[in-house]
């Protein structure tokens, strides 16, 4: 029997969020440059991609590229742009096959024009797929994010848009890039690091944390369902007690 029989189809998280850590280790360990672990870990982007539309994630959002990723060297922060134009180029047609659109967030407006272009490209045409949406955070980071949206709710209110008042957690979650989208259940980082870098710090509150050696251009569909698996073990009782369930 196959790890994915036995997951509970009733408990699967609606949001999964990757932190794909390990490429450049992944390479150098084969006496190779970074990029190469950056090419090959398309491939698990893949198997992550499908492995959560065959159990039923309905958001899987990929850091991709952080904002701090800038401060790499410049080499391989053009290979990086250009493995993303390339890597949309060919996975579209998979993409519109499996009935999965494509989104972005984070300061998409900085990046390269030919990656913006593309980007906008893939989702228009992706985005009457229904059954997953892949999310690819790029140039982003958490704290940007929030003082972003908190700069927005401050011009709104200063412009009587609304009453500082009543702000809740609702209110801040509609100016953050995700906003409409459900925060993420399941939170999977590879490579044995164990910290989030940054990476959707308001909406990973309460998401349960999974934390593998794994590097990323090894992790396959049977690492996810592994994570899942390990997801439904846990209680999830968001400040409550065990009896009150």
């Amino acid at each position: 029997m196959t790890l994915i029989n036995t997951i509970n189809k009733e408990q699967i998280p609606q949001h999964v969020a990757i932190i794909m850590d390990g490429n450049g280790r992944w390479a150098q360990q084969r006496g190779n440059q970074r990029i190469f672990g950056h090419q090959n870990g398309v491939n698990a982007v893949r198997a992550a991609t499908e492995a959560a539309a065959e159990v039923g994630v309905k958001y899987l959002t990929l850091y991709a590229f952080s904002s701090e990723n800038w401060g790499r060297p410049q080499p391989e922060v053009d290979a990086l742009m250009h493995l993303l134009v390339e890597t949309i180029n060919s996975e579209i047609d998979t993409l519109l096959k499996n009935d999965i659109s494509l989104q972005a967030i984070g300061n998409i407006n900085a990046l390269p024009s030919p990656v913006q272009e593309k980007l906008a490209d893939g989702i228009k045409r992706t985005a009457h797929c229904k059954t997953l949406t892949t999310i690819l955070a790029l140039n982003y980071g958490g704290r940007d994010e929030i003082i972003n949206a908190t700069r927005r709710i401050a011009t709104d209110v200063k412009n009587g848009l609304i009453n500082a008042e009543s702000i809740n957690n609702d209110t801040f979650a509609q100016y953050l890039y995700t906003q409409n989208i459900p925060d993420p259940a399941l939170m999977i980082r590879t490579s044995g690091e164990v910290r989030l870098s940054n990476f959707l710090l308001w909406q990973l509150a309460y998401a349960e944390l999974y934390f593998t050696p794994v590097l990323w251009p090894d992790f396959s569909k049977e690492n996810f369902f592994e994570a899942i698996a390990e997801f439904q073990k846990r209680e999830r009782r968001f400040g409550k007690t065990s009896e009150q369930l």
